[in-house]
């Protein structure tokens, strides 16, 4: 489990619950209960791992059984885990872990409608920095649940000059330069705008040439002439990336694309959890 997840976690049932879960503690005893995490559509599963630290913190004697592994597609009406303890326990955890799961599995879905598109062809699709706050860690491990991969984390772990970037450095040339003098050990990347800035990447030595918002003619330019200036240089596509125009970017010839819209704009899928036995304590 990563630490950063855990204060997340932590963070977010002392938001929910605060000083104390008052409907709980005037409606309910010391009842010992069963639920079931049930799948209201279909989606492919993301996040189990992550409920259990949520009630692993709100109560260690809460037992769950995981029925489905993750990154199984599972349909309506499939029971995802059966979760026992204290009811009160269940109760205060049940919306912060059907939340974390809900919005996890959405992106893990997301991911395959992606990588479903292109898993015959030699490319590879990542996700961006566009994650929520305190949530990156996450929703980059739904993202590799949903079959795709992660692109850097952060800013701290790989170069990659962007637009705003070369508007300051004065340019590719003169930004590229100044990375290379800066740093000798990590690979850089540069995203341009159009064949000159992609001509200029290339003569200036960038390992890694990101192809952003271009159209797909220009596209399949960019690719052709970097490949046959240098067939080491990996080529990203990158912008208006949608499931319906992964495919024919990807036969571009591009090695990589991201898809920020794989973690900001997934859509969190339906599951709920429904208490099916009581007894007393």
């Amino acid at each position: 489990m990563f630490s950063s997840s855990i204060e997340f976690i932590r963070a977010a049932l002392a938001e929910d619950i605060g000083h104390g879960d008052i409907t709980s503690s005037l409606v309910i005893g010391t009842e010992i209960a069963g639920a079931d995490v049930i799948a209201k559509e279909d989606f492919i599963l993301a996040g189990m791992p992550f409920v259990k630290e949520v009630f692993e913190i709100v109560d260690p004697e809460v037992s769950i059984s995981i029925n489905i592994s993750e990154g199984s597609r599972v349909k309506k009406g499939d029971v995802l885990a059966r979760i026992e303890g204290r009811a009160r326990s269940l109760l205060a955890g049940e919306r912060v872990a059907l939340n974390i799961l809900q919005h996890l599995s959405g992106i893990a879905t997301a991911a395959c409608a992606f990588t479903d598109r292109v898993k015959d062809l030699p490319v590879r699709i990542v996700d961006t920095r566009k994650t929520k706050p305190c949530m990156r860690a996450m929703e980059k491990y739904a993202v590799r649940i949903g079959g795709a991969f992660n692109h850097r984390f952060g800013l701290y772990d790989g170069i990659l000059i962007k637009d705003n970037h070369i508007d300051i450095a004065g340019g590719v040339r003169e930004a590229v330069s100044r990375a290379k003098q800066g740093h000798h050990l990590l690979r850089i990347e540069v995203e341009v705008r159009n064949l000159d800035e992609m001509r200029e990447a290339m003569e200036s030595g960038a390992d890694v040439i990101m192809l952003d918002n271009m159209d797909p003619a220009e596209m399949k330019k960019a690719v052709h002439a970097i490949r046959a200036h240098d067939k080491k240089i990996l080529i990203e596509a990158s912008g208006n990336v949608r499931p319906e125009n992964v495919r024919d970017i990807a036969e571009s010839g591009v090695d990589i694309i991201s898809v920020g819209a794989i973690t900001h704009s997934a859509r969190a899928v339906d599951i709920s959890m429904k208490i099916l036995s009581v007894r007393k304590h």
